[in-house]
């Protein structure tokens, strides 16, 4: 009887501590009044601040969706710019609650590293960026250039790996701060510059001359770019996943901004769930939020559509094509589990 007692005691110890250890996170947000969101130093389109130190981007929209789900205002939230280098330790640390800058979900990263990554926010691949002058119309004939990367990214091995394979040689000419690759780039010291796909089309806009330079029709890797949170805190996990399936399943439902409030009058059982209207729903409450958190995204921030139109799509300069970021039932790769 005193062992059944005893395993008892120590089970709901156990049990205590990692119901506390599951809620750490969003309890010490709410504590503290904001989300601390890892972003990158500046990328227009994802993360990138302006002459009066407003940000805008996709991953800035997305710790503003944090936000509104925890408190409802998506301006209680903070941007801390990080480097590739500087991105991992900044979120093992605790000095951010969530890293959403641009960065590709990977089985090391996953497993080594500490972390947790679900949703991918954006699909993207390795491309190259080149002068126009130098006359190269494909990646295959880059042999012998000089080639600015960015260090400590998945981009560096991406591109050994490519330059191996197709039996090329090349001159890595490697900086830790992005911004540095692409100034070098710009100024000339090396030939070619090589990232994401669709932060060589906002590097662009960025650069002396940019008409005189052209990305490259190659796609050479897989980058799901997506937001990382430290593993053992399933609660926050789910939250934080969960801000972007309710961006996706608003925008599969036809509710935006606009018409978020006439929707919260419809009878469509899955619009209730998202919204919070149907009579007994504890969805927000299971998340740790209230039934409104979803409702609070899509008026505050918008569905997943309307995110990328007008950070990245035609509503920007950048003017990117959904592609695979469009919904699966539009040809895409962007699908989200049912709110029920």
């Amino acid at each position: 009887m005193k062992k059944a007692l005893l395993s008892a005691a120590i089970g709901a110890a156990v049990l205590g501590a990692a119901t506390a250890a599951s809620a750490a996170t969003l309890q010490d947000v709410k504590a503290k009044g904001f989300v601390t969101c890892g972003v990158s130093s500046g990328i227009p389109g994802f993360s990138n601040p302006d002459d009066k130190g407003e940000w805008s981007g996709i991953d800035v929209d997305y710790c503003r969706g944090i936000a509104a789900a925890v408190f409802g205002d998506p301006t209680k939230a903070k941007y801390v710019p990080l480097t590739s280098k500087d991105r991992f330790p900044a979120l093992q640390s605790g000095e951010v609650d969530v890293l959403t800058r641009n960065t590709t979900w990977t089985i090391s990263r996953d497993t080594s590293l500490g972390f947790n990554f679900r949703t991918v926010n954006y699909y993207d691949g390795q491309g190259f960026i080149v002068k126009k002058s130098l006359n190269v119309k494909s990646a295959l004939e880059l042999s012998g250039a000089a080639v600015c990367v960015q260090q400590g990214t998945t981009t560096e091995l991406n591109l050994a790996d490519y330059f191996k394979t197709n039996n090329l040689q090349y001159n890595p000419v490697v900086f830790e701060k992005e911004s540095d690759a692409t100034s070098a780039y710009d100024s000339g010291r090396c030939d070619v510059y090589t990232t994401d796909q669709s932060g060589l089309y906002a590097i662009r806009l960025k650069m002396k001359n940019p008409d005189e330079n052209m990305v490259l029709p190659e796609i050479i890797s897989k980058e799901p770019l997506g937001p990382a949170v430290r593993q053992g805190d399933d609660q926050w996990f789910d939250l934080v996943s969960w801000v972007h399936y309710a961006m996706i399943n608003a925008e599969e439902l036809g509710i935006t901004s606009k018409n978020v409030d006439e929707q919260k009058a419809s009878a469509n059982p899955d619009v209730k769930r998202l919204l919070g209207t149907e009579e007994g729903t504890k969805i927000g409450t299971d998340l740790g939020v209230t039934n409104e958190w979803a409702y609070n995204i899509i008026k505050t921030v918008g569905n997943y559509g309307e995110v990328f139109d007008r950070n990245v799509g035609p509503a920007s300069p950048l003017k990117i094509e959904r592609g695979l970021n469009s919904l699966w039932n539009k040809g895409g790769l962007q699908y989200a589990p049912p709110v029920r």
